[in-house]
């Protein structure tokens, strides 16, 4: 079985990072935090000018948190720990002052939408359906929940919260502004990356750092929030009725 990783190049000024695990690209503690760091070592990066970020295969872009590892916590402070992940590489993101593009190749859930809330233009399959699964474990999108809702609002955002086992589809999605653009295959939406990353490369680097400015206003209060939210993550996650439910599904 192949290692998980998290992979960087820089190529024209393009900065492209990849990440991958084996089970449906989830994402664990390790991962998370060399995810983050990945994306702040691009905002540093002098030769970096845009960031694109992607997972490896043609099925799920990101299955979210690690069940494996969810499974293991022991205390309140291994669950902030592990939530915390999520909270670092969301603050990278919002940060790190590049933008950056997501591609989107297959279905986001949890912490994966988390992920294609906070990258700052979004690209997807028409198969790339959506899900909150947080609350079928016996906890919410709480981490999350701030990057969600500031790019789909709280309507749909409470939609995807209580409906923990439903999926929407990608063009719900697209509608409701996740997604900026949806493609039928990995060949459009390549084509569709390339298009726009030759755009931005040859557009005014100033003007897109001011628009990442603006692009994030009134979130630098974030850098709290997200750790007291990763906190209440941590806290119901060991409940009885969570540690039942994420057994249940692992054995699916």
């Amino acid at each position: 079985m192949e290692k998980a990783y998290v992979k960087s190049s820089v190529q024209h000024g393009l900065c492209s990072i990849e990440f991958f695990h084996p089970q449906s690209n989830s994402l664990p503690s390790a991962l998370l935090q060399e995810l983050a760091a990945a994306i702040r070592e691009a905002g540093i990066n002098s030769a970096c000018r845009l960031i694109l970020l992607r997972s490896q295969g043609q099925k799920a872009f990101c299955a979210g948190a690690s069940f494996d590892e969810l499974s293991q916590l022991k205390n309140e402070q291994e669950g902030l720990q592990f939530f915390s992940g999520f909270a670092e590489v969301i603050n990278a993101m919002r940060t790190c002052g590049k933008i950056i593009i997501g591609r989107i190749h297959g279905k986001c859930v949890g912490g994966g939408v988390g992920l294609a809330a906070a990258v700052d233009y979004a690209l997807a399959t028409e198969d790339a359906a959506v899900k909150l699964s947080e609350l079928a474990v016996g906890i919410g999108p709480f981490v999350v929940g701030p990057a969600v809702e500031r790019k789909i609002g709280l309507s749909a955002f409470s939609q995807l919260a209580l409906d923990a086992t439903g999926w929407r589809s990608a063009n719900w999605a697209h509608e409701r502004g996740l997604f900026a653009e949806l493609y039928a295959d990995t060949i459009g939406l390549d084509e569709g990356i390339n298009r726009l990353v030759t755009q931005l490369l040859n557009s005014s680097q100033e003007a897109l750092r001011a628009l990442k400015t603006v692009f994030w206003s009134g979130t630098d209060h974030w850098d709290q929030l997200l750790i007291e939210r990763a906190a209440i993550s941590g806290k119901l996650i060991l409940s009885e009725a969570s540690r039942k439910a994420i057994e249940s599904f692992k054995k699916r």
